[in-house]
C-alpha cells in the first residue's frame, strides 16, 4: 500500500476549499432569507387555507408565525456565520471557532449543509 494513497492527506490542507463551499453556501442561505421574508405574506395565507376547518386556528397561525419567524433567525444565523468562517478559511486565517458554529447551524439543511457541516466537524473535531 502507497503513502501517497487519499486517506492519508491531511484534510486541514484544502482549507481554501472548504473556505470556497462556505461562501457559495452562505450566498443561498442568504438569498433564502430574503425570499422568506419576501414571500411571508404567501406563506401565511396557504397555510391559514389549511386551517378553514380547525375551531380554534388564531393558535395556530401564531405558532406558525413564531416557527416561520424562527426559520428567518436560524437561515440568516447560517448564512451570516457560513460568509464569516469561509472568507476567513480563503484569507488562511484560524476560522476554528466560525467553521464549528456555522457546521452546527447549518446541519438542519438537508442536503447541502448537512454534508458541509459534518465535512467541516470531521476537519476542525479534534
Amino acid at each position: 500500500m502507497s503513502t501517497n494513497a487519499p486517506s492519508t492527506q491531511n484534510p486541514r490542507a484544502n482549507s481554501s476549499t472548504l473556505g470556497a463551499l462556505w461562501i457559495v453556501y452562505a450566498i443561498l442561505r442568504l438569498v433564502a432569507v430574503i425570499l422568506l421574508v419576501l414571500y411571508s405574506g404567501t406563506a401565511t395565507v396557504m397555510f391559514g387555507a389549511l386551517l378553514t376547518r380547525v375551531a380554534d386556528y388564531a393558535s395556530f397561525m401564531t405558532i406558525f408565525h413564531i416557527l416561520y419567524i424562527a426559520a428567518i433567525i436560524v437561515t440568516a444565523l447560517s448564512g451570516l456565520f457560513g460568509l464569516l468562517a469561509g472568507l476567513a478559511l480563503v484569507a488562511g486565517k484560524s476560522a476554528r471557532t466560525l467553521s464549528l458554529v456555522a457546521a452546527f447551524l447549518s446541519l438542519s439543511d438537508l442536503p447541502l449543509g448537512t454534508t458541509l457541516g459534518i465535512y467541516t466537524l470531521i476537519v476542525f473535531l479534534p
